[in-house]
């Protein structure tokens, strides 16, 4: 496959930043989009050029690392699917692919694809985290969970932090992460200790990393490679109200 792949180039976060055109050719529909980006930098290097930097870690759609927009659709047109995970079979022979970093102003750009996601460590840091007494592990029956509970917290754990969703909504929102970090912990009997301090403190550092406000367009599940579904939004709302009325 022969390809124009035009690449948002900004040398630093000061720069102001442009689409740059590449040609990439002989690349095989087997390859992944980063081994795409691979072969790409590859050349950018033999020729003197400095290569677009992006993240990227496991490269086995678990870590979150490779979020980028292409063609203006976070992780790529694949629904389910991570950027790491995007195979180029997806594209045709000749297609212009635009490339661009995930564009929220909570995530301010590093270099080229490369955006700061520190804020949702910061919430994370918050309060993501359960009061637990130290020593042995305990036996795995000696906290009943219900099933229905228990399927629920996993799957709000699944979310892998990535800010597809954060780059898909038009307000630059974080709830659906931060719904899903809420949930996993406040759906379990060991959660629940700090359920109600979790939750304000999750949406006040939410607040303070200059995230925008949820409007329920529902653009972020849309993209998610998790499919975190969006009615934890609304359970994070509702968790919010009751932890607001109850004295601290």
């Amino acid at each position: 496959m022969n390809l124009s792949v035009r690449v948002w180039r900004q040398s630093g976060p000061d720069d102001k930043g442009r689409m740059v055109t590449y040609d990439v050719k002989d690349i095989s529909p087997d390859a992944s989009f980063l081994e795409m980006l691979d072969v790409l930098n590859e050349k950018l290097i033999l020729d003197g050029d400095d290569p677009v930097a992006f993240d990227h870690d496991c490269r086995e759609g678990i870590c979150g690392m490779c979020g980028m927009m292409i063609n203006g659709v976070a992780h790529g047109p694949e629904r389910a699917t991570t950027t790491c995970q995007l195979h180029m079979r997806h594209f045709a022979d000749g297609d212009v692919i635009d490339v661009e970093p995930w564009r929220a102003s909570a995530f301010p750009v590093i270099k080229d694809l490369v955006v700061d996601r520190s804020a949702f460590d910061r919430i994370i840091q918050a309060g993501g985290y359960i009061t637990a007494p130290t020593g042995t592990a305990p036996d795995a029956h000696a906290t009943p969970v219900p099933k229905a509970d228990a399927d629920a917290a996993f799957e709000a754990a699944t979310c892998i932090g990535c800010g597809a969703c954060v780059a898909a909504c038009p307000n630059g929102s974080s709830m659906l992460f931060t719904a899903a970090k809420v949930a996993h912990l406040g759906l379990l009997p060991q959660g629940q200790p700090e359920r109600d301090g979790r939750v304000l403190d999750m949406i006040d550092a939410q607040d303070e990393a200059g995230f925008g406000g949820c409007t329920n367009m529902g653009e972020c599940t849309t993209v998610c490679p998790k499919g975190i579904p969006l009615n934890l939004i609304g359970r994070l709302n509702t968790d919010y109200r009751k932890a607001a009325r109850t004295p601290h």
